[in-house]
């Protein structure tokens, strides 16, 4: 069963730049609603998407400098990662089935 991953600074690169597949990542904090209504889309999306992708969360409130990282500055955003790269990046709810193409196109 997939699941959601939660990542920080220190697991990034071992578990979404390394992870040899496509991964996206919902940078989010918990006093953020938009940001609890795409809490249940993200873990449909794990369960349809199983293990042909990763899909983890970044609290941005815990790892402030992964957000700067890659230029957070709305949430929720998602950044779609492929070989450790960013190739996408959505800010506010997005749907599962776009999120889902998204990931389609980079497997």
């Amino acid at each position: 069963m997939a699941e959601v991953v939660e990542i920080s600074d220190q697991t990034f690169e071992s578990v979404i730049a390394n992870a040899g597949k496509p991964a996206l990542v919902d940078f989010w904090a918990p006093w953020c609603g938009p940001c609890r209504m795409m809490h249940p889309v993200l873990e449909s999306l794990a369960e349809s998407v199983g293990e042909s992708a990763v899909i983890a969360r970044c609290n941005v409130d815990d790892s402030p400098s992964l957000a700067g990282r890659f230029g957070v500055s709305a949430i929720p955003t998602m950044i779609l990662f492929k070989d450790g790269n960013q190739v996408e990046t959505m800010v506010g709810v997005t749907p599962e089935d776009e999120l889902k193409k998204k990931i389609e196109a980079n497997l």
